[in-house]
Formats: structure tokens, C-alpha cells, sequence
């Protein structure tokens, strides 16, 4: 089994730009997040599928997760990522030529195959992947991060999600 020994070392800090138009301070990332769908899912597929994958980028690092939120009557809620999520579909084949690429370029990434819609749990979810060759998974759906302009690159050919 090929094990990828390329590593992304990608920054979790942010730029700023102190103003924006409506006077509001402008947050803009070194990094990006996408997840890419398959594009012929159906529409429970297509949220069951980006749940997952996002749940894999946001326990990948540390300081991706903000604070908790809390309302001004006192209820707290749980956090979420700092930064926005690009959603994009693309077929089989540039799905899986994103894949291909990201590996390369040692981008992080999370993959959902076609096997785990029928699986119950975690550990069945990493049988499931490990039974198939990386050429040969049946990808629905994979969410990396990284810095932008190679993210832009690995998934070149995706459209955003309509």
C-alpha cells in the first residue's frame, strides 16, 4: 500500500484588512476549504456526504474551530470553523483527478466513497476504504484545505454547487 509522506503545512492564521464597504473588518484566509460532490448525488446524499467530509477538516488542526456562540439571553453554542466552506460538484473523472492531485501536492484531504452510504459506523466506514486501491475508490465526495491558489488548481474543473 502506498503511504503519501508528503505533508501541507498550512497556516491557520489570517490577513486582515481593517475596513471593508459596509465598515466592518474584512477577515481574508491564506487557505481555503472546498468540498467537492459528486455531480449526480441526490440531495440527502449530497448533505450527508459534506457533513462527513467537513467533519474530517474541522478535527484536522488545531484553530480551525472559532469560539462558541452565545446568544444575548445567555444560551451557548457550539462552535464552528473560522473560515467559509466552498461547495462545488464535478463528475467522476475530475473528482477523482482532484483527488489524484491533492495527494500529490500533499494537501490534506477527506474522502467519502460510494461503499459508505450502506455502512452503520466509523469503524465499518474505514473497512469499507481500505478494501479498495486508492485508483479504484468510488468517490462521492472529498473536502480538502490548503493555501488557495493550490486548492484553486486541485479542484480546476469543479463549478460551485447550484
Amino acid at each position: 500500500m502506498h503511504e503519501n509522506t508528503n505533508t501541507a503545512e498550512t497556516d491557520v492564521s489570517t490577513s486582515t484588512d481593517t475596513v471593508g464597504a459596509t465598515g466592518a473588518e474584512v477577515v481574508r484566509f491564506d487557505t481555503k476549504v472546498v468540498v467537492v460532490l459528486r455531480d449526480n448525488l441526490l440531495p440527502w446524499q449530497e448533505l450527508n456526504v459534506t457533513a462527513f467530509l467537513m467533519s474530517g477538516i474541522a478535527t484536522s488542526q488545531s484553530g480551525l474551530v472559532g469560539e462558541s456562540y452565545r446568544d444575548a439571553d445567555g444560551n451557548d453554542y457550539l462552535p464552528m470553523l473560522r473560515q467559509p466552506v466552498l461547495v462545488m460538484t464535478a463528475g467522476v473523472e475530475a473528482l477523482a483527478k482532484a483527488r489524484t492531485k491533492a495527494l500529490g501536492r500533499g494537501i490534506p484531504m477527506a474522502v467519502y466513497t460510494e461503499e459508505l452510504f450502506s455502512t452503520g459506523h466509523d469503524a465499518a466506514n474505514r473497512e469499507a476504504v481500505a478494501a479498495v486501491a486508492a485508483e479504484d475508490l468510488n468517490l462521492v465526495g472529498i473536502a480538502l484545505r490548503g493555501p488557495k491558489n493550490v486548492v484553486d488548481r486541485v479542484v480546476k474543473g469543479a463549478r460551485m454547487h447550484g
